[in-house]
């Protein structure tokens, strides 16, 4: 599969690569499997999942296991496992649409995701031989329920100090843990256990706990705001006795193994934020459509108009990028070599290359999700409040989507501190682009660059330009002390996160219309995220500058951002095409796209 092709193929390259030269992997690029994969997951959603949620959200223990059993029949838990321990071995591509799919059943999904993901996938990758005959088998056919210890009291995204212990017993045949891990997913339920803990107080390791370990108890069902149909504990080790041949991948190389595996499931979060707001789209039209107030259906109303068409806007900006990112992982995986005994390490380096855009899927998809089911909800009124109504679960199970798998806040750190390590170390030419500044805002131009979009690729090449004039002033303040500025850096994180996410929505819009679609809104969906674009990173950037300066920023530098603002700013009719794109939703009784 190809995806890219740009000078520079490193995370973070879309800085400093021209749009021109930018091809976006998308959903129109799904192959005939893929499409039969997502249509044969939407099924199974609607017809097992959806039919039982209210039964699943009782916490019915023992009807989500039968539910997972289902789909390792279909092979839906095998994506990622090796053919020769049961699996299917698709493409990352197939993980993230199945995410997508999969969404009816926040609390299902998610008892999903772990067993696919972060609770299977440190054996796939690191395991030994013996590991994996032992357990893929039967994870795979969900006889074996996975999950994932990382988290401590005293120890949330700063994982690499978790508190809990691993001594090798005297006579060298255990190691002995000792601590607490908390918030574990499928806690409960779970046969086996990934745990990280530090072996000899300070070396970082990861160890496969049987449930039946010696010294292994497993603490109560947590009572949570939303999820409630799945399950998540805490795991208690006193004197626990994991056996020496359970120790995964080598003493000291937890940290390798748990950010490896949190990239993943990053962006299927992403992806999973981009099918629940795709429901929340149809569920608020629908309901806008059917409600009545003062003579008409509030659908008329130009403010639930707008609220549809941000809904929409935002979702496919949201699905554009976050299918991006998995195409530039399946890119840089698809040159690897499965023969090599060390691929799976290298999988995990593909991973960490793009840890910039994973956290952005991450991010920017939780985010919209949030979005879109709040203005949702707003639309719904009171019945919304209520919980027969479907925005009231979907809420409070989205809410926690913006905390696991390392916070928003912590998320952004990552982004903007991956661009500080290649601005650094010459990863990326990013000085070269700094320099280059000056000479694109007097006369520089995107060569062959025509068509509907013109305008907007114009403003994106020069927002990147903003970006880097800003995170230069900030590295010329601070130097590597930056990553301390976390407001600026967070703002710089968001600025990144919007070109990124422009871009992708514009070159996907590009592709759609280039196939022969004649469908303009897709045209006007672009146009008003760009517009839109704009006004934030503008007014981002004043923000960031104010603060670099403490106030007190000189009149070259403001005039240097009254020039970006002269040549960003769109004149575009953003309030009429609102009302374009919100009645194509009507039309169409649901997210088209």
């Amino acid at each position: 599969m190809t995806v890219t092709k740009s000078t520079y193929k490193t995370g973070g390259s879309f800085i400093v690569n021209p749009i021109s030269e930018a091809t976006v992997f998308s959903r129109e690029d799904f192959t005939e499997e893929h499409s039969e994969i997502y249509e044969m997951v939407k099924e199974f959603d609607k017809e097992r999942i959806l039919a039982q949620k209210e039964e699943i959200e009782k916490y019915d223990k023992d009807l989500s296991l039968s539910l997972i059993k289902e789909m390792g029949e279909l092979g839906l838990l095998g994506i990622d496992v090796p053919e020769e321990y049961g699996g299917m071995d698709l493409d990352k591509v197939t993980s993230a649409i199945v995410a997508e799919a999969l969404t009816f059943s926040p609390s299902f999904s998610v008892t999903w995701s772990v067993q696919t993901g972060i609770g299977s996938l440190p054996i796939i990758w690191f395991g030994t031989a013996e590991q994996k005959e032992k357990y893929l088998p039967e994870i795979v056919t969900g006889e074996i329920i996975c999950a994932y210890g990382l988290t401590e009291p005293s120890a949330g995204s700063d994982a690499l100090s978790g508190k809990t212990t691993a001594m090798l017993s005297d006579d060298g045949k255990h190691y002995i843990l000792n601590g607490e891990k908390i918030f574990i997913t499928n806690g409960g339920w779970a046969d086996v256990f990934i745990v990280f803990a530090q072996v000899d107080g300070s070396k970082f390791s990861a160890f496969i706990v049987d449930r039946d370990t010696e010294g292994f108890t497993i603490g109560a069902e947590e009572k949570k705001m939303g999820m409630k149909g799945s399950s998540t504990t805490s795991l208690i080790f006193q004197n626990a006795k994991v056996p020496v041949e359970n120790l995964l991948y080598n003493v000291g190389k937890g940290a390798t193994i748990a950010f490896n595996v949190l990239n993943i499931g990053r962006f299927k979060l992403g992806a999973a934020g981009v099918g629940g707001s795709k429901n929340g789209i149809e569920a608020a039209a629908q309901y806008a459509m059917e409600r009545r107030a003062f003579g008409k259906p509030i659908a008329q109303f130009d403010a639930i108009i707008k609220k549809i068409a941000d809904m929409t806007v935002r979702t496919f900006a949201a699905d554009s990028m976050v299918y991006r990112t998995i195409g530039l992982l399946q890119n840089e995986i698809d040159g690897l070599d499965k023969s090599d005994l060390n691929y799976y390490i290298h999988l995990g380096e593909a991973m960490e290359k793009y840890a910039i855009e994973t956290s952005m899927a991450k991010v920017y998809g939780s985010d919209t999700s949030h979005f879109v089911l709040n203005e949702g909800l707003q639309i719904f009124g009171g019945y919304g409040f209520l919980e027969e109504y479907p925005m009231a679960s979907a809420y409070r199970d989205d809410r926690i989507n913006q905390i696991w798998e390392g916070t928003n806040e912590i998320n952004r750190q990552i982004i903007t501190g991956f661009m500080m390590k290649k601005a650094l170390m010459e990863e990326l030419p990013i000085r070269d682009a700094i320099s280059s500044i000056e000479h694109f805002m007097s006369n520089g131009k995107l060569e062959e660059n025509e068509g509907p979009l013109a305008a907007e690729c114009e403003t994106i090449e020069t927002g990147k330009r903003l970006a880097l004039y800003i995170f230069n002033e900030a590295l010329n303040r601070f130097g590597q002390d930056l990553k301390h500025e976390q407001q600026i850096t967070e703002i710089l994180a968001d600025i990144f996160m919007d070109l990124y996410t422009a871009e992708s929505a514009v070159i996907r819009a590009q592709k759609i219309m280039n196939d022969g679609n004649l469908d303009r809104t897709v045209n006007s969906i672009v146009k008003i995220f760009t517009a839109e674009m704009v006004l934030r990173l503008l007014n981002m950037s004043l923000t960031a500058m104010n603060g670099i300066y403490s106030g007190h920023t000189t009149p070259k530098v403001i005039d240097q951002l009254r020039h970006f603002q002269a040549r960003m700013l769109l004149p575009t009719d953003i309030i009429n095409l609102k009302r374009e794109v919100a009645q194509r939703i009507y039309n169409q009784n649901t997210y088209p796209f």
